[in-house]
């Protein structure tokens, strides 16, 4: 499943499109666009923690945990506050969440301003979504919008690849596992190389 999909079936689409006065295709659309680079730069958070991968799942929780997908999914507007803190914890500055919206547009044709305003909602969903699997939520149903194949999940952020079958389970390490070898970093370095062109 994609993660797109994913995103729809948990409203989060859609609340984004509420709180941007765009239309839930827009924002669809831009989501396939910037996903991508948020994924890469926890990444690069995840090379940089003690521990890595296992480190990346206290960062998670230090920057609003799970709480943060409840924000943007509840029905009040949401303050970008956090989401913006996120992407200054995964890109460093201001000038890469530009040229990541920047690249955006070029490639949906989208407006930049719309994609720079969407980028730390999208941002505080995946950081929400990934500590509330991470911290060890039940399962879900097979085909339900939490799906607990992770691989599968972060698979779909970068074009739809599949894990391998078993991948989920196993923490942090295994949701960024997507070829399901064992050794996650390989695969995000090559797909956040793809996305930070």
């Amino acid at each position: 499943m994609q993660i797109t999909d994913i995103l729809a079936q948990m409203g989060g689409l859609q609340s984004v499109a509420n709180d941007l006065g765009a239309s839930e295709s827009e924002v669809a659309t831009g989501a396939e666009a910037l996903l991508p680079a948020i994924l890469g730069g926890f990444k690069q958070q995840a090379q940089a923690q003690p521990g890595g991968l296992d480190g990346l799942g206290g960062l998670l929780g230090q920057l609003g945990g799970s709480g943060l997908l409840d924000q943007v999914l509840s029905p009040q507007r949401t303050d970008p506050t956090q989401g913006n803190d996120v992407l200054g914890q995964i890109f460093g500055s201001p000038d890469v969440s530009r040229t990541v919206a920047q690249n955006a547009a070029s490639q949906t044709g989208l407006d930049p301003s719309l994609l720079k305003k969407m980028l730390p909602l999208l941002a505080m969903m995946v950081t929400g979504y990934m500590a509330r699997q991470q911290g060890g939520a039940a399962p879900a149903t097979a085909g339900s919008p939490m799906d607990s194949d992770l691989g599968g999940l972060l698979g779909g952020l970068f074009g739809g690849r599949q894990a391998a079958p078993g991948a989920g389970g196993g923490g942090l390490a295994a949701m960024l596992d997507l070829n399901g070898d064992g050794n996650s970093l390989d695969d995000i370095l090559r797909l956040a190389g793809k996305a930070m062109r």
